[in-house]
């Protein structure tokens, strides 16, 4: 192109190029590599490639713009106002030629790659470019003369108008294709999903110009929780989001008890493999229901795990993970079609499985990893996904360690005798008077504080029913700040305690923060056995982290990020009087929610995000729990609260950890009442 050309200046990208007279402003910005957006290949149909041009004198450019830069509005832009209506100054970009100098502005709407917000605890900034999306192409009609295939000349317009080669389609597509041909008089719209670069595969088919609802699924599939969100794979937008308690538990709360289920039970790993895609398949149906599609929208779906619910969502032996060396079947990532996971959604439905990292660090460390990029960032950082089996990372942009801790279910309300899922009635936050020694809590569903007004009627419809995973860590941590327990964990009698809320529990005390058992309702206690359920889950946590932090040649952590399903409820404060994390500066500890599902909607609506945490997993190093010695000399010092040998003097200096021992002396007001000798 020649300077006498018009010069066309794109933004918010800055690009900017000559281009020949009538060439329209569509194929402008494909020449100069414009991201804009076109479902239909420029025939005027979509609106999807709407732009603002902008006219008048643009200093900052060095160039005026008049009105006849741009060809006057012609007979498809008036008939596609009629139809639809066009917003006022905006111009469809495959209509549009350019006349002169101008300036076109791109906005986000029209933007293939554009970007969404996912606001939860932080925002996440997602830049669109999935994985399957669709496509318009007009056909030359059937020539007698000319023998050519029906997919023969789709593939040929693909190329012509998309610069897409190599598709593939099914036998079931072919047979679709051929009949939407027949309808759409030589037009059709495909669905073509591109898992792989170089490889475009046709996932639906339908007659004419159409815009086909496209959804997917990005799913943390937990060992105690199934967590879903239902995404529109056109604009970003989660329609619904959901979870289902993982049907499993009743083979076993823990990773290995599943393993040893399967190993004991001839068909054991079958039945397993059952329950959870059951599940997987009746979460999908309610989330569809939710946002009123049919499953059969569902074109893709990306699933995030540890390696053990990896090994049984696939069908894979899961034994050898239950000993060293603990060998994985696959650690690479997958693209599965869905049906191979027996998922009833769209009928070619692609799955797509994130890499695991390494022995017993899966999949959902890795989201966790292209959801947090700690290897992004200068301050050492500490990101725990609190789970049943949660999953440790630490890094800067140096290096990244990874490991898995075996916490068990108790953060999240299970092995504890008032526990309970999160849900209306449960207690979530819970503060103790460290004088009077009298609890005030609020239950999910309610606003208010026990001891504020209106609290009595507004439970009236729910009740208090049972405490969930932050209630749980919030109680142990405000009994521990009250004097209620001591450091080794023991719950103190209401002599030594100075309350009668800490009352007999069989040779041991509990502490009631509510008893509704004068009308019916239930009494919610934290017992001394809940308090050991904590404290190993808790040890587990820490002596992961200590571990890590030996690796790393470090003592301290700049940065603590709280992730897993409950993450982004959990007090920061009590996690660290608790003993979960390590000591650091409390405005420096954040919540990222469930930082693994995050990761896998990035995977679900960044194709390259995907070849991001495939690259990325070979630079994490594994660091194994389960056979490192020091692990277990952690875990034992992690016992008390919040440490017995790690000070927490940053944590001393900002709450009260009064120094008592209920276990001393003769047993008076001890936590453990000493059975006379006859």
């Amino acid at each position: 192109m020649s300077d006498q050309d018009p010069l066309v200046i794109f933004t918010p990208s800055g690009k900017r190029g000559h281009v020949a007279p009538g060439t329209t402003v569509l194929q402008a910005a494909r020449d100069l590599g414009v991201d804009v957006d076109s479902v239909c290949g420029g025939h005027g149909i979509c609106s999807k490639c709407m732009v603002r041009p902008s006219f008048g004198d643009h200093a900052k450019h060095g160039i005026h713009a008049d009105e006849a830069a741009l060809s006057p509005i012609n007979a498809v832009e008036r008939a596609y106002d009629t139809k639809r209506g066009i917003k006022p100054g905006h111009r469809m970009s495959c209509q549009a030629q350019v006349q002169g100098d101008v300036v076109i502005d791109v906005p986000s709407e029209s933007q293939v790659h554009k970007q969404v917000v996912r606001k939860a605890a932080t925002t996440r900034v997602i830049d669109m470019d999935p994985a399957t999306r669709t496509v318009y192409v007009e056909v030359p009609p059937a020539d007698m003369h000319l023998p050519t295939g029906d997919w023969e000349r789709v593939q040929g317009q693909l190329r012509e108008t998309w610069q897409i080669e190599n598709a593939t389609l099914s036998l079931a597509m072919l047979t679709r294709l051929q009949a939407a041909l027949i309808a759409g008089k030589d037009a059709v719209t495909l669905a073509l999903n591109t898992a792989r670069e170089g490889a475009p595969h046709v996932v639906g088919v339908w007659p004419g110009f159409q815009e086909p609802a496209l959804y997917g699924l990005a799913v943390d599939l937990g060992s105690t929780t199934v967590a879903a969100h239902l995404t529109d794979l056109v604009t970003g937008e989660v329609r619904a989001s959901g979870g289902v308690m993982n049907p499993q538990i009743r083979y076993g709360e823990d990773l290995m008890s599943r393993v040893s289920y399967a190993m004991m039970n001839p068909g054991g790993a079958a039945e397993l493999t059952a329950a959870v895609r059951e599940a997987l398949g009746q979460l999908a149906l309610e989330l569809a229901d939710e946002a009123r599609i049919a499953t059969s929208d569902i074109f893709e779906i990306v699933v995030v795990m540890n390696p053990v619910m990896h090994h049984l969502l696939l069908g894979l032996d899961p034994v050898p993970l239950g000993q060293a060396p603990f060998a994985l079947a696959s650690n690479s990532a997958l693209d599965l079609p869905a049906s191979d996971i027996g998922l009833s959604l769209a009928p070619e439905a692609q799955l797509y499985i994130l890499p695991l990292i390494a022995g017993h660090v899966g999949a959902d460390a890795a989201a966790v990893a292209l959801s947090e990029a700690p290897q992004k960032q200068e301050p050492l950082t500490l990101i725990v996904d609190v789970g049943t089996n949660a999953e440790i990372l630490l890094g800067n942009t140096s290096r990244v360690l990874a490991c898995s801790s075996p916490t068990g279910p108790a953060f999240e309300g299970a092995q504890i005798s008032s526990g309970q899922r999160a849900a209306n009635g449960a207690i979530e936050r819970i503060e103790i008077d460290p004088v009077t020694k009298e609890p005030r809590f609020r239950i999910i569903g309610v606003k208010q504080w026990s001891d504020e007004p209106g609290f009595a009627k507004k439970i009236g419809r729910t009740g208090v029913t049972g405490i969930c995973g932050s209630g749980i860590i919030e109680a142990v941590a405000e009994m521990r700040m009250a004097g209620v327990l001591d450091a080794n964990g023991l719950i103190g009698a209401p002599e030594a305690v100075g309350s009668l809320r800490c009352r007999a529990s069989g040779r041991t005390y509990e502490y009631v923060i509510y008893d509704g058992s004068a009308d019916g309702g239930p009494v919610v206690s934290v017992t001394q056995g809940d308090i050991r359920a904590i404290q190993l889950a808790k040890s587990a946590l820490y002596a992961g982290a200590r571990l890590l932090m030996d690796e790393f040649g470090t003592d301290t952590v700049d940065r603590v990020v709280l992730a897993g399903a409950f993450g982004a409820h959990i007090s920061p404060k009590h996690a660290m009087v608790l003993g979960m994390i390590p000591d650091c500066p409390l405005e420096h500890v954040t919540s990222a929610g469930n930082a693994a599902g995050t990761g896998a909607q990035i995977a679900l609506l960044n194709r390259s995000a995907r070849r991001e945490i495939e690259e990325l997993v070979h630079h994490i190093t594994k660091v194994e729990t389960a056979i490192e010695p020091r692990f277990q000399e952690h875990f034992v010092n992690a016992n008390a609260i919040p440490h017995a040998t790690d000070p927490f003097t940053g944590l001393r200096g900002l709450v009260p950890l009064p120094d008592l021992n209920f276990n001393a002396g003769n047993g008076d007001g001890g936590g453990r009442r000493r059975r006379r000798r006859g």
